[in-house]
């Protein structure tokens, strides 16, 4: 449910210049969500959403440049948190050791991240091997994981 809710305030920012919190409910529930300002409001946060001029002095939502980035992360501290035990890498190959049984939802979050330099998953029941583009790419990834599991 708050996925598709999340996608559907993406859509529809796309689609119209949104300028209040309250309009973007409005236009929600048009669409057959159901939510409170405080509902939309968190998405809004955990969207990265900013506010960019839209001319004449107005403003609307709209994505910031920085928020898929940061959206990654914020998906990787919620999902590997619980589930990786170990994470190393060799060239430009990543494996994460998991918790048993966890992942295959660990490649999958990880599929549908859309990371520009991860070429594809593979996982067992307790590993997943990550290809990635560059040896370096394959550093600064198994670091960044690290560095969240701390």
């Amino acid at each position: 449910m708050k996925n598709d809710r999340q996608k559907m305030i993406l859509e529809i920012i796309a689609q119209e210049a949104v300028e209040t919190q309250e309009q973007l409910l409005a236009l929600l529930q048009a669409r057959g969500f159901t939510g409170t300002q405080a509902t939309i409001s968190r998405d809004i946060k955990q969207l990265h959403l900013i506010k960019a001029p839209a001319g004449q002095g107005k403003y609307h939502y709209a994505v910031s440049d920085h928020g898929t980035k940061i959206h990654v992360a914020d998906k990787l501290q919620n999902i590997f948190r619980e589930s990786i035990v170990n994470v190393d890498y060799a060239q430009n190959l990543v494996v994460i050791h998991t918790m048993s049984g966890l992942a295959n939802g660990a490649a999958a979050a990880l599929d549908s991240m859309d990371i520009s330099f991860l070429i594809g998953t593979l996982a067992g029941d307790d590993t997943v091997l990550l290809i990635m583009r560059d040896n370096e790419s394959a550093a600064e990834f198994a670091t960044s994981i690290k560095m969240m599991l701390r």
